[in-house]
């Protein structure tokens, strides 16, 4: 008696827990992921072997570059809400709540406090082309000294921690730009700083 042949069908997988997996880690990733902020001024960091990351909050930029200009960035939206508020008392100007929210949003400024105003009145693309002049740091008009002073005391006030503060400054930058910088920084007794830097090749 001839055997009965069973047909064979091909073997199917269900992807449709796979690609559920795959797209909520794809969105995890993106909503999690800190896009790379633009440096204000073409930067060439030195090289060194250290491979300390920054961390992502309590943390404050000096940026240094493009013929002696000084940049100031903080992280933090609510810390940059309250630094501008501060400055702006401190310097007898009102801030809206539209140039607060916009300054919220801003990695770091590099205008003296006399053209924030107009600096944040400019749209997305005019602040792009425009040539921001950097933070006075001279002994006439030391108005990095209040913003670093005026963000330590915010970020205490928020979070409870001591400002980090990070130096990023270009290899070919002039040492006494540099020098001024750290003696600002000392004259508020902060000895402890970072200097940000790029990874030397083997």
């Amino acid at each position: 008696m001839p055997r009965v042949k069973v047909p064979r069908k091909s073997t199917a997988i269900d992807m449709t827990a796979m690609c559920d997996v795959a797209f909520l880690l794809l969105t995890f990733f993106i909503l999690t992921a800190k896009p790379k902020v633009e440096d204000p001024v073409p930067i060439d960091t030195p090289a060194s072997t250290s491979q300390v990351l920054l961390p992502e909050s309590d943390i404050a930029t000096i940026t240094v570059g493009g013929k002696n200009k000084v940049f100031f960035g903080v992280e933090g939206f609510e810390v940059r809400k309250q630094l501008l508020m501060r400055m702006g008392e401190k310097y007898k100007t009102t801030f809206t709540q539209p140039e607060v929210n916009k300054f919220s949003v801003m990695p770091n400024i590099g205008v003296p406090m006399a053209q924030v105003k107009q600096y944040l009145a400019l749209d997305g693309s005019q602040m792009k082309e425009f040539k921001a002049p950097g933070i006075p740091t001279d002994s006439v008009s030391n108005e990095l000294f209040n913003w670093i002073h005026e963000a330590r005391i915010v970020t205490k006030n928020i979070s409870g921690k001591e400002l980090r503060i990070t130096i990023k400054g270009d290899s070919q930058e002039e040492y006494p730009t540099i020098q001024r910088i750290i003696a600002i920084l000392q004259k508020q007794e902060v000895n402890k700083f970072s200097l940000i830097t790029s990874l030397r090749g083997k």
